[in-house]
């Protein structure tokens, strides 16, 4: 049995030259998979060698019914073909960071900030008190990312995973109609659920694995990350479950940004724990484990309305510095 073939234009919806690196190689081409095995991977949703390649062998092992070291046989020829998790040159890598994506925020101080916009295969987060902007960007960030390319866009879709009902198709439309987006044709274009709990939460990365192979899904909101966890897990007893379930939930959430070339965006509470390094006595939940998964930290804060200040307060390559946005009717604006 065949693959399906994928509807979606490649480029748009992969990391860039990962699919050109295992053209033309199905599950069946791989040692140790035949036809019924590769029939239960396509059914838990490994539909390709790039999907594969970036598994854990748990739960290939889970979802083909085999043993682990079969797995990470299995796994390991995938990541030769699709030729992902070998060593790479420091030039290769700098060629290949160079055909990321950028998506405009739509303030072009806070662009600088963030070294060109929200980028694509990167866990952004946006932390702050209530009123600080941090639904805003999400809602401008799901418009933006409709945008041609050359206007700050990826021409993509986004998952839009709401846990505490504060997305509002009418700022959509608003934003939208500044954006020169026909308002319901930019609202079919944003894919919204709803999480419940924690579970039902981590449950929505895999749905939106399945509706990116039918859509160019290039940006994954998550508004807000931490408040069923912290709703869930109360108490000291619970921290350490709270936090495993949450660093599996990122993980998740960054391989799917590397698999379909897609931004990751998620908001984030603060509690009142004093930090000089936010500037203010607020700190974002998570502790290490979000600190550690989050590519770009962003912390926001009120200034005179309508003003915002957003300061990165960590990044692998960007120096910490402040931006001052403003929030208009409009949207995220200089």
């Amino acid at each position: 049995m065949a693959p399906k073939a994928h509807p979606r234009d490649a480029e748009a919806a992969r990391a860039p030259d990962a699919d050109s690196a295992g053209a033309g190689a199905g599950l069946e081409d791989l040692p140790g998979v035949g036809g019924a095995i590769a029939d239960k991977l396509r059914e838990a949703g490994y539909t390709d060698l790039m999907e594969l390649a970036v598994a854990s062998p748990g739960d290939v092992a889970e979802a083909a019914e085999i043993g682990t070291a079969t797995a990470q046989k299995i796994i390991g020829e995938a990541r030769r073909k699709a030729d992902v998790g070998g060593f790479e040159s420091g030039v290769q890598l700098l060629e290949r960071r160079q055909k990321l994506g950028r998506i405009t925020t739509g303030a072009k101080s806070l662009d600088e900030l963030l070294g060109g916009g929200v980028e694509t295969q990167a866990i952004t987060e946006f932390s702050g008190e209530f009123g600080t902007g941090k639904t805003q960007i999400a809602h401008q960030l799901a418009v933006n990312v409709q945008l041609p390319v050359d206007q700050g866009g990826l021409t993509g879709e986004t998952v839009y995973i709401d846990t505490e009902s504060t997305f509002r198709p009418e700022r959509i439309v608003d934003m939208a109609k500044a954006a020169g987006l026909d308002p319901p044709t930019a609202l079919g274009r944003i894919h919204i659920a709803r999480a419940f709990n924690s579970n039902h939460q981590m449950l929505l990365v895999a749905k939106a694995q399945e509706l990116a192979r039918e859509r160019p899904i290039r940006l994954i909101v998550v508004d807000s990350l931490t408040a069923h966890f912290r709703s869930e897990y109360v108490g000291r007893a619970e921290l350490a479950p709270r936090q495993q379930q949450l660093n599996r939930h990122l993980h998740e959430l960054l391989r799917f940004g590397t698999t379909y070339n897609a931004a990751i965006v998620v908001t984030n509470q603060v509690s009142s724990r004093p930090d000089v390094l936010f500037g203010d006595p607020t700190r974002p939940i998570g502790g290490n484990i979000v600190a550690h998964a989050a590519t770009y930290r962003v912390y926001l804060r009120k200034s005179k309305p309508p003003r915002r200040i957003a300061r990165l307060i960590d990044s692998p390559n960007l120096p910490e510095g402040e931006a001052v946005f403003a929030l208009s009717g409009e949207g995220i604006r200089e």
